[in-house]
C-alpha cells in the first residue's frame, strides 16, 4: 500500500494538470459540437475528448523533437487561427440540410483532433514531467480526465446556447493561444532573442485574438450582404 500511494498521487497530479491545461481544448470541443443535432452532441464530445487524450499521449512520445523544430509553431499558429475563424462562422449555417448528421459528427471530431494536436505541443510537457517516464501513469491519468474534459465542454456549450457572446469569446481565446504559439517558435526566438520574444508575447496574443474576431465579423457581414444582394431578376 505504501508503494501505491506515490503512484496514486502522481495520477491525481496528472489529472489536475490536464484539467488546468484543457480549458482551451474544452472550448474547441464545445464550439465544434455546437452545430451538431442535440442527439449527437454527447457522442461528438466523448469522441473528441478521447481523440484529444490519445493525441496527447502520442505527442508526449515525440514532444522533444517537435518543440525544437523551427517554423512548426508558426505553421501551427496559422492553422489554429484558421480553425478559430471557421468555428466562429460555421455554426451560423443552420440550413445545411445537405450534410448528414454522421458527416457533421466526423467533421466535428476532425476539427477537435486538429486543434487539440496543435495546442498540445506545449501542454504535454507538464504531463510528461509529472509522469516521469511512466507510460502507465500518464495513460491512466489522461484517461481518467476524459469525463472531466467532457463536463467542461458541456458547461461551455450550455453557456454558448444561452449567451451567444461566448462563441466570440471562445474563438478569441483560440486566437490568443495562436498568437502566443507563434511568438514562441524557436526560429522567431532565435531571430528576435528570448528577451524581445517574451516582451512580444502579450501583443502577439492580442493581435491573434483580434484577428480572429475581425475575420469572423468580416465573413459574417459579407455573407449577410451577399444574401441581401440576390433579388429575383425579371425574366426578359
Amino acid at each position: 500500500m505504501e508503494d501505491l500511494a506515490p503512484q496514486f498521487l502522481k495520477i491525481l497530479q496528472i489529472i489536475w494538470v490536464n484539467i488546468i491545461l484543457s480549458g482551451d481544448n474544452a472550448v474547441v470541443i464545445a464550439l465544434a459540437c455546437r452545430g451538431l443535432p442535440p442527439n449527437r452532441r454527447r457522442a461528438g464530445m466523448i469522441a473528441g475528448a478521447g481523440v484529444a487524450v490519445g493525441l496527447r499521449i502520442i505527442f508526449t512520445l515525440i514532444i522533444a523533437f517537435l518543440l525544437s523544430t523551427p517554423f512548426l509553431k508558426i505553421v501551427g499558429s496559422l492553422l489554429l487561427l484558421w480553425i478559430a475563424v471557421q468555428l466562429l462562422v460555421d455554426g451560423e449555417d443552420d440550413g445545411e440540410d445537405k450534410i448528414r448528421e454522421t458527416d457533421r459528427l466526423w467533421q466535428a471530431i476532425r476539427t477537435i483532433a486538429i486543434a487539440d494536436a496543435i495546442m498540445s505541443l506545449d501542454n504535454v510537457l507538464a504531463i510528461a514531467a509529472v509522469a516521469q517516464g511512466s507510460w502507465i501513469l500518464m495513460v491512466l491519468g489522461l484517461a481518467i480526465s476524459i469525463p472531466l474534459v467532457i463536463v467542461g465542454a458541456s458547461l461551455i456549450m450550455a453557456l454558448i446556447e444561452r449567451f451567444p457572446i461566448f462563441v466570440w469569446l471562445g474563438a478569441g481565446l483560440l486566437g490568443w493561444v495562436a498568437g502566443e504559439m507563434l511568438i514562441s517558435d524557436p526560429w522567431l526566438i532565435g531571430v528576435l532573442g528570448e528577451s524581445a520574444a517574451a516582451k512580444l508575447t502579450l501583443p502577439a496574443a492580442l493581435v491573434g485574438a483580434a484577428l480572429v474576431l475581425l475575420c469572423g465579423l468580416a465573413i459574417r457581414q459579407r455573407g449577410k450582404v451577399a444574401g441581401q444582394e440576390t433579388p429575383d431578376r425579371p425574366v426578359r
